[in-house]
């Protein structure tokens, strides 16, 4: 059965880090025998979640934004990668805007996005996980992924603050495509 690997592209930069890396994970999923989407969130509008609660009663979100056909995409894949530069000591308000519109999950469907597995691709100008408050984005995936009961395959993470600096490491590129093997091959 051929897996279906959704990434969530979290930079305002269409080519920059992050979504390098991402595209190198996409070709070591594609290369494991995964169907890959990658969905570049910074020209999408989705607004932010106005707390109205009506998605616990009707299971569905009453935003009509560029969010709502991404609700069947997160339902139908089979891992998911989450890519993003770190901006203010946590991950891009691009992926924040749209993990928090996971809320309309909330109730009657939250199985529609729980026990998968994730990835997560980080990039920053500092000079290490912790003083670039990546740590922080890596600890909020993580409290998200026990809450959904899902796991976290692989985090691949680096110091690439100029545009172009990811196609200068190689080992990140590599663990970038591993970790896209990974998730094409790991069963939810």
């Amino acid at each position: 059965m051929t897996k279906n690997i959704l990434i969530l592209k979290g930079s305002p930069r269409q080519h920059g880090n992050s979504a390098t890396l991402a595209e190198r994970a996409a070709d070591g999923a594609r290369e494991a025998g995964a169907q890959v989407e990658s969905i570049y969130l910074h020209e999408l509008q989705i607004l932010p979640c106005n707390a109205c609660d009506l998605c616990t009663e009707t299971a569905e979100c009453v935003i009509e934004d560029d969010m709502t056909p991404l609700y069947p995409k997160l339902a139908a894949a089979d891992a998911i990668l989450l890519a993003t530069p770190v901006y203010w000591f946590t991950y891009s308000a691009q992926l924040k805007l749209c993990i928090d519109r996971w809320y309309a999950f909330q109730g009657h469907r939250w199985q529609e996005v729980s026990h998968k597995p994730f990835g997560v691709i980080l990039t920053y100008g500092d000079t290490d996980l912790e003083t670039s408050g990546g740590i922080n984005a890596i600890h909020t995936f993580e409290t998200m992924c026990r809450f959904l009961r899902s796991e976290i395959v692989g985090v691949v993470h680096g110091s690439l603050s100029d545009p172009g600096d990811a196609a200068k490491h190689p080992e990140l590129l590599q663990q970038a495509y591993a970790l896209g093997q990974r998730l094409a091959q790991i069963s939810p």
